[in-house]
């Protein structure tokens, strides 16, 4: 089968480990032809928003991929909100699929691909949602201009053409059914997902991630992890981490810290011997830290990272949000008014033998809702 992957209103990024990298290789595991079409945006050497040139090679997730340029009708600026690209329609007909899955509804590209199945009506369009109240419309020029009267027009024009609206999460559900008008039978959930491992290879990289970091067995690692700002509040979890003074506590920070919380997020690592900082790492170290791991953190913004920190079997302290609470019954806790973190902090302190079976909650969640392997396998029927 081949399967298209169109990455054209969002960015795809060699060597990481969002959905669409993840999504691209497991297809290619289950041995598809897979090919990628995505725009030029990617991540720089901070992990910052830039542009690459237009090119074709080889990527990471071993599939084909074409990044294309942004039509020139317009400024810059205006085209990488307007998401039109220059030569979709004749590669589509060059890669010929059989699947399309088109990440993110909101492009003008859609419509192409929309008259490209109309005259192909052999081929199964997919489009994934991850747009939310949260990340989208959220001023007044962006919810009633470009998502209201634009994207949503467009997406509304595909829409006899498409499958499923696979959304990510129930906030989006809400987004995708209210705010774009798709109706309930269109809209299917597909959550982010991760690897799901098996008992030897979990246990092996435990065993590895926790000594690479002298973390004893009895003793409990938290980690928090990602392009960390203010909205992730990794100043509040590092405040109520050093709140609880549990000699059998380890806090392993991964990622990269941006300048406005630097200077708080330093002084207090520094202050707490149990807190270390290891900076970026690579998917595959990151899924080692989080297989080590006993409890991950996340007080803030919505990560994907929290999806693969269930996949490797962790309790999880979350925000209390709607999107959260699909994937935390007894194997973590909500952060709200009535439970606050320093609170839920202590309480890990004092219970916890309940870990195991925490981590093994999470672990039924992943294999129910998060293994890509199955997740994946929705295109191909």
């Amino acid at each position: 089968m081949k399967i298209l992957h169109l990455c054209l209103s969002c960015f795809y990024i060699d060597g990481y480990s969002y959905q669409e990298n993840q999504i691209v290789a497991q297809n290619v595991k289950d041995g598809h032809d897979v090919f990628v079409v995505a725009s030029t945006e990617t991540f720089n050497e901070d992990r910052e928003l830039a542009y690459v040139t237009p090119s074709s090679y080889m990527g990471t997730d071993n599939a084909p991929v074409v990044r294309l340029p942004y039509r020139g009708i317009l400024p810059h600026f205006l085209m990488r909100k307007l998401r039109a690209y220059e030569g979709l329609y004749p590669l589509l007909e060059r890669i010929d699929p059989d699947v399309i899955l088109f990440h993110g509804m909101c492009a003008w590209e859609l419509l192409t691909t929309a008259k490209f199945v109309k005259n192909n009506p052999r081929v199964t369009l997919y489009v994934d949602s991850h747009e939310d109240f949260n990340n989208s419309a959220r001023s007044v020029a962006s919810k009633f201009l470009l998502h209201g009267a634009f994207y949503r027009t467009i997406l509304r024009s595909a829409l006899p053409y498409i499958e499923k609206v696979l959304c990510i999460s129930t906030e989006t559900i809400n987004f995708a059914r209210d705010f774009y008008r798709v109706p309930e039978e269109k809209i299917e959930f597909f959550p982010l997902g991760g690897k799901v491992f098996d008992d030897k290879e979990y246990i092996a990289r435990r065993n590895k991630a926790r000594d690479l970091y002298d973390v004893r067995p009895d003793e409990v690692l938290f980690v928090q992890s990602g392009k960390m700002d203010a909205s992730k509040k990794l100043i509040d979890s590092l405040t109520a981490f050093s709140a609880v003074p549990d000699p059998s506590f380890r806090f392993v920070v991964v990622g990269h810290i941006q300048n406005d919380i630097l200077e708080a997020a330093t002084e207090l690592i520094e202050r707490d011997s149990r807190i270390r900082y290891v900076g970026w790492k690579d998917a595959e170290a990151l899924q080692d830290i989080l297989c080590g791991a006993d409890v991950y953190l996340q007080p803030g913004t919505q990560s994907a990272t929290m999806q693969m920190s269930l996949c490797c079997r962790c309790a999880v302290i979350l925000d209390d949000v709607e999107s959260h609470r699909v994937f935390v019954k007894t194997n973590g806790w909500l952060i709200n008014e009535s439970h606050k973190l320093e609170d839920i902090v202590f309480e890990v302190s004092n219970k916890k033998s309940r870990l195991p079976d925490m981590s093994k909650e999470s672990f039924r969640v992943a294999q129910e809702l998060l293994d890509y392997g199955k997740l994946s396998a929705r295109l191909y029927s």
